[in-house]
């Protein structure tokens, strides 16, 4: 693994003068500069790039394309960094594309419920400025993540059992291809049957395919009234059953989160969080003033019958937004239980039918060993997380946790799930992706040979 003390890898293809000569200083050559820029928060390794583009524009990025491919020079694409797989972590002598500073919110179309924001714009961002129209972009994490890093791993998070991932909320993409060519997909209408779909192509290819500059993306009404609710259950067997129940209850679920007992025990270590340390999940209703209290009571009254113990409900804003902070913090919290930890962070998406069994057999797999890995989940779409803490410089827990996030991917997939449902590919679920998808593979390289011929875009993630 690269640090910022190394240089980057020296090059005679003359790519670097040519970016500096087309872009200025908006070209960083310096280990300094470059190093914040090289890797995301994974535990995967990197290497310093040769030099990293600040773009500002899609023009800026169809510029340093068009260079690097005539250079046949690698190209890294990045936003804000917050990825868990490593698909944005760069290789000695490739070129980073940092897009984070293309920050404009391009339109706003309140009436019909969408709005055009560059790659760069954070989620938080976005809904500071369709705030004022009544709307907000709902999908995606619970972290800032930028909206065209969202879109490249086809994100999602708290709210998609209800509004969906970035593939249901994406209308339409401006893309840079390998040759640094602009193409823009899809349209602002909520349907069409011209054409193949290419905007949900790039979704979700983590910059292998194609830089994306722009996104249009729905919009949905701020609600009138939130409802959440804390409730701790007996054990997480009896956790993911409840979920089931009150989503074939057709509950209108907006957010219903897992937590285990461990990730309770490590918020009240970092942040004081005071609910029982139990297995325990949280619910949010949203709608209007009317309906919404009445949908929470229904769920009350379906959640005890699984024995389940309220531990606090409101519906008053501020005490909403502690309560999902809460939820933001798990990730550092579970770090916090081993001092200086690194995290294998993993996820894995099942049928809602075989989210019990599998959560059940995940925890007996962490019982047969030393790990410490508390178990999260977005449950209400089958999707729940490990955060394997591992002490420093201890390669047997290493080793461990390596295999423990195979046996997870098998479990999945031989339940009819798959390998990550948010996290990405990246570099770290290669070889698990090719697994998934087996006689597909072929498909996907054609794909990708096709509008990446020479392989400079983000080589080595997805398809390996």
């Amino acid at each position: 693994m690269a640090t910022s003390s190394e240089t980057p890898e020296t090059r005679d293809d003359g790519v670097v003068q040519a970016l500096i000569s087309a872009l200025g200083d908006k070209v960083l050559t310096a280990a300094e500069d470059l190093e914040p820029l090289s890797h995301d928060r994974s535990h995967h390794g990197w290497e310093l790039p040769q030099a990293a583009v600040r773009a500002t524009s899609t023009e800026d990025v169809a510029t340093a394309v068009r260079i690097c491919h005539e250079h046949q020079t690698p190209v890294v694409p990045r936003g804000s960094g917050t990825g868990l797989e490593g698909g944005a972590n760069t290789t000695a002598g490739s070129i980073c594309i940092d897009v984070s500073g293309m920050r404009q919110v391009v339109d706003i179309a309140a009436d019909d419920m969408y709005a055009t924001a560059e790659a760069g714009v954070l989620k938080s961002e976005l809904n500071a400025a369709v705030e004022p129209h009544g709307l907000q972009f709902a999908a995606g994490p619970a972290i800032d993540p930028s909206i065209g890093g969202m879109a490249s791993t086809s994100a999602s998070g708290t709210t998609a059992v209800r509004y969906g991932t970035l593939k249901e909320n994406v209308l339409a993409l401006t893309v840079v291809l390998a040759d640094g060519s602009v193409i823009r997909t899809g349209s602002t209408t909520k349907k069409t049957s011209a054409g193949y779909d290419l905007t949900h192509l790039f979704v979700g290819s983590e910059g292998t395919l194609g830089i994306i500059t722009e996104v249009t993306v729905n919009l949905h009404p701020l609600p009138a009234c939130t409802a959440v609710g804390v409730w701790s259950l007996p054990d997480l067997e009896t956790a993911a059953q409840l979920v089931v129940a009150a989503l074939r209850a057709s509950l209108p679920l907006t957010r219903v989160e897992l937590l285990d007992a461990p990730t309770i025990r490590a918020l009240k270590e970092y942040n004081g969080y005071t609910a029982k340390p139990a297995d325990t999940i949280i619910v949010e209703f949203t709608g209007n003033e009317a309906e919404t209290p009445v949908h929470y009571a229904q769920f009350a009254q379906l959640a005890r019958s699984f024995n389940a113990e309220e531990f606090s409900s409101t519906t008053e804003p501020e005490e909403v937004r502690g309560t999902w902070q809460a939820r933001a913090d798990v990730l550092p919290a579970s770090q916090h239980l081993v001092p200086n930890a690194k995290v294998l962070p993993t996820d894995v998406c099942v049928p809602i039918s075989r989210l019990p069994e599998c959560i059940l057999e995940t925890k007996k797999d962490l019982e047969t060993t030393d790990l410490i890995a508390p178990i999260a989940g977005h449950v209400g779409d089958g999707n729940f997380h490990l955060a394997i803490l591992l002490p420093p410089g201890d390669e047997q827990a290493y080793a461990q946790a390596k295999q423990i996030n195979e046996r997870l991917v098998d479990r999945a997939l031989a339940m009819g799930g798959t390998c990550t449902g948010e996290h990405g590919v990246g570099v770290g679920k290669v070889a698990s992706m090719a697994k998934e998808h087996r006689s597909a593979v072929p498909a996907m390289l054609a794909v990708k040979q096709a509008l990446d011929p020479l392989g400079i875009l983000n080589p080595g993630k997805v398809l390996g």
